[in-house]
This record gives structure tokens, sequence and C-alpha cells, in this order.
């Protein structure tokens, strides 16, 4: 027999996951009620990294002002950094390595994926003071 209970926090955290692909303002506030700003889906994805990958700046910069790790890494070895190089968001760029992102982690790393996709002008924003 299922347990009713863990059914509902499981369709409860993916709505948290959603929220945060979305970019929701209300995010922000659940943190602050008690929702664990590291909270991983299956694939160790955390709010912070949905948000990032998803283009959401404030949002991203929302999480990590409440503790979300701006350099945890996915079951893929991936970044929030590296996922905004891939996707190009500079503005989600500049909030991550503010917070202090470390753009040398992961696997490939964000600095690997900003070199892989010829952009120089990410690897320049990783050599800011």
């Amino acid at each position: 027999m299922t347990d009713p209970e863990a059914g509902d926090a499981v369709a409860f955290a993916h709505r948290m996951f959603d929220l945060a692909r979305a970019g929701s303002e209300l995010l922000p506030g659940l943190v602050d009620k008690g929702v664990p700003a590291n909270l991983t889906d299956a694939a160790g994805n955390t709010l912070l990294m949905l948000a990032a990958y998803h283009g959401h700046a404030r949002l991203t910069g929302q999480l990590a002002e409440r503790g979300a790790d701006v350099n945890a890494v996915n079951d893929r070895g991936q970044t929030p950094l590296a996922g905004a190089v891939f996707k190009d968001t500079r503005d989600v760029i500049v909030v991550l390595l503010d917070a202090g992102a470390d753009p040398d982690l992961g696997s490939p790393s964000a600095r690997d994926t900003a070199a892989y996709f010829e952009k120089p002008e990410i690897l320049e924003l990783f050599e800011r003071p």
C-alpha cells in the first residue's frame, strides 16, 4: 500500500520544480516558509539550477540569497553556470558569478562550454574581478 502523505510530498515537490522552471515570484516566499533552498529532483537538479537553465535571473539570485548552492552539480555533472552558458543567458551568468559560482566545476565546466561554443565574451566574464 502506498503512503498518501508521501504521494502528497512528491506532488508538492514537483510543483516547486515547476515554479522554478516558470520563474515564479512565489518560490522565494515558499523557501522563506520552509521549502529547502537546495531541494533536488530525481536527476539531482536543484530549484536554482532549473531557474537558471530557464533564464530566470531574478529568481536565480533570490534563491542564491536564500542559501541555494550556486555550485551544485546534478547527476549528469552539470552546474547551474554551465547550463546558463549553454543557454547563453548573460544576465543569469552574471547573477551566478556574483553569487560565487565557479566556472571550472562540473563536466563539462562552464568554461569548457563557453570555449566549445566559441563564446569569448562569456570567457571574459569569468576573468573579471
